[in-house]
């Protein structure tokens, strides 16, 4: 029902416009009594097989949704009705910011993608810690965060660690996104010397407190394998908890929308279908030349059963949907499940 027709008249509509209108519909829905517990029942599927322990947590199932989504932990309690093992909020960044200037997000129907340039928009950690807080515990929670854009380089690791420390009683696991083609600076924050700072930055933050939070890294799925190989080398000598691989894409080749209509969308990373080989690709470098010696999740054009086993098997611990969820509906994580757990 979803794909012959929510989607074709969702799709009607602006992308960024419909999707708060979604997030407004599936909240109002939520309010009635019954409607969570109907989609429970459409939409989850449990079995104790599925869990999965990881850095410290056990995860009820092995497939979440992709940070991005529920920018502002707005909608998490919600979602958690759709199935998902775990949920991760933001990019969330020290003050609210508006982002790039729309319009700045794109469909891309023929090739089953997303080309967006948001910027980090979103409504800063106060907002967020406010929603965080009213946390039913119904689902696990990461915290993807970042800089504000305003911000200059040498401030740049003191914004991820306001965001870390403030966000840190609320959130389950954090993600350091620095692998975002859509902010200024972007080779800062790629470069290995630096990424050394910030993530010995956060983790002395996170050894004074009484519990200790995971961390994880988000890359970029274009780097190349002289860069995976500082990645595993950082993960190394910093024993970061893990790696999300990926983030959007700068790569436009071989897409089947035309180059007048990539020219008049502009710049921007892609998501969805597009990237599946390279994000595919870049788990199973890292998991391979590290000897599988850390934690992976994978994420990057997850449309099917047969696109999330093909991460697992490529070396993924879990898996993370975005713009799949997008395209193909909330019954996507029950089938995943169904089909992680067939081939256990």
């Amino acid at each position: 029902m979803y794909k012959s027709v929510v989607r074709p008249i969702f799709f009607l509509f602006d992308p960024e416009k419909i999707h708060y209108f979604t997030f407004s519909l599936v909240k109002t829905l939520c309010k009635i009594p019954f409607v969570s517990s109907i989609f429970k029942s459409l939409y989850v599927f449990e079995d104790k097989r599925l869990e999965k322990t990881l850095f410290g947590i056990t995860f009820k199932n092995p497939v979440g949704l992709a940070a991005g989504f529920d920018k502002n932990a707005v909608l998490y309690n919600e979602l958690a009705n759709f199935g998902f093992g775990f949920i991760e909020i933001g990019t969330v960044t020290p003050k609210g910011q508006v982002g790039n200037p729309k319009k700045r997000l794109f469909r891309l129907k023929d090739d089953q993608g997303i080309i967006n340039r948001m910027g980090f928009n979103n409504d800063g950690m106060e907002a967020a810690i406010k929603n965080l807080k009213k946390n039913k515990g119904q689902v696990v929670i990461g915290g993807n965060i970042g800089k504000n854009t305003t911000t200059t380089p040498e401030n740049y690791t003191e914004d991820y660690c306001e965001v870390f420390k403030e966000l840190h009683p609320y959130v389950d696991y954090f993600v350091l996104n620095v692998s975002c083609p859509n902010v200024g600076s972007h080779a800062k924050l790629n470069d290995k010397d630096y990424l050394l700072e910030l993530i010995s930055a956060c983790q002395e933050l996170n050894n004074k407190e009484k519990i200790q939070k995971p961390i994880l890294l988000k890359i970029a799925p274009d780097l190349n394998n002289n860069q995976l190989d500082e990645i595993i080398e950082l993960v190394s000598e910093t024993k970061i908890d893990g790696v999300i691989a990926s983030n959007t894409s700068t790569n436009r080749d071989n897409l089947k929308v035309s180059k007048e209509r990539l020219a008049e969308i502009g710049n921007g990373g892609v998501s969805g279908q597009p990237v599946k080989k390279q994000s595919t690709a870049v788990i199973k470098y890292l998991a391979d030349t590290s000897k599988k010696s850390f934690p992976i999740i994978g994420v990057g054009g997850i449309h099917s059963e047969k696109d999330a086993l093909e991460k697992l098997n490529a070396g993924a611990d879990l898996v993370q949907v975005y713009t799949g969820f997008i395209y193909e509906g909330p019954s996507l994580v029950k089938r995943i499940n169904k089909a992680i757990l067939k081939q256990l």
